[in-house]
């Protein structure tokens, strides 16, 4: 699943890309992918997915993508008075621009099979929605199994979601003694609580299991334990994570794909994550591997993490 590099990449790519970029036209292929937020957030079916469908389209039709940014694991499409389009990929969803150049300043390595996804092969199944530009450009929302969201929000809408979010770990906002306040304030398991995204946004399963070994805390240590040294030195291997993998555009092991449908190279430098059973990269020690906390791979070293 798509976490904060992976759709800070995405986000700065179509920001690049996309400013000022006018939608000529909008077609919804599955509208179950749209969100509307006025009914929970449930994916509509039958007459009202196709009223929402056709609301979608006529709503961006004619719009002016003003900026694109990312918020916790969404990309924002902002419309100024016009609204905002957050787009959650989850697992297996991609914004993808299509009939487009991609950049030289991309790394060779990112044009490989997946990269023929951005030129826009007509037909493709996994299409959920199709943006056209005024300049004869794309942009798709593809999702295989349509468990990503797409919504439109008005400006009240987004500004209560914004709110529901805890603060950005790259925020210099957010000081070492407010993120160890977080964590304090939690009997939780302390990668529990860098997985909340309501206490901390943009954090997933892949840089909390990384950030803990950086940090040598044990990922089922309760969050109250966290000393507020500890909770700094947390807080400074997770931004260095994050900022590594943002530097090698993202971890790809199956589907995530940046805006360009390029991989990301952070697998390369991961310590953990994905390594349960192999030797410890500090001692040598076997790593611990189980699915029961969150129901997701927690990868550990019994030695180094305390």
């Amino acid at each position: 699943m798509p976490e904060l590099p992976e759709t800070e990449t995405i986000a700065r790519d179509l920001d690049g890309a996309l400013r000022g970029a006018v939608v000529r036209s909008v077609e919804v292929l599955r509208a179950d992918v749209l969100r509307d937020p006025t009914r929970g957030g449930r994916a509509l079916r039958g007459a009202a997915a196709a009223r929402e469908a056709a609301s979608f389209e006529g709503a961006l039709t004619g719009t002016t993508i003003v900026r694109v940014w990312r918020r916790a694991k969404s990309i924002v499409l902002g419309l100024g008075e016009r609204g905002s389009v957050v787009v959650t990929p989850r697992f297996t969803g991609a914004l993808l621009l299509r009939d487009a150049e991609r950049p030289r300043t991309l790394s060779s390595r990112d044009h490989g099979p997946r990269a023929a996804a951005a030129t826009g092969a007509e037909g493709d199944p996994y299409s959920c929605i199709l943006v056209s530009l005024d300049d004869g450009r794309r942009l798709a929302y593809r999702d295989v199994r349509r468990l990503g969201t797409v919504a439109l929000l008005s400006p009240a809408q987004f500004t209560a979601w914004d709110q529901s979010l805890g603060p950005e770990p790259l925020d210099p906002a957010l000081t070492a003694e407010r993120f160890s306040g977080i964590l304090r304030g939690s009997r939780r398991a302390v990668k529990s609580v860098l997985m909340d995204q309501a206490r901390l946004a943009g954090v997933g399963n892949i840089y909390a299991n990384e950030s803990l070994f950086a940090a040598g805390l044990r990922p089922t240590r309760a969050a109250a334990r966290v000393s507020r040294a500890q909770g700094a030195a947390l807080l400074a291997a997770l931004r260095e994570i994050l900022r590594a993998s943002i530097a090698a555009r993202g971890t790809t092991f199956r589907d995530y794909q940046d805006a360009y449908g390029g991989r990301g190279g952070f697998a390369a430098q991961l310590q953990v994550y994905g390594r349960g059973g192999l030797p410890c990269p500090r001692c040598g020690e076997p790593l611990r591997e189980t699915h029961r906390l969150e129901g997701r791979s927690t990868v550990w070293c019994g030695s180094c993490q305390r």
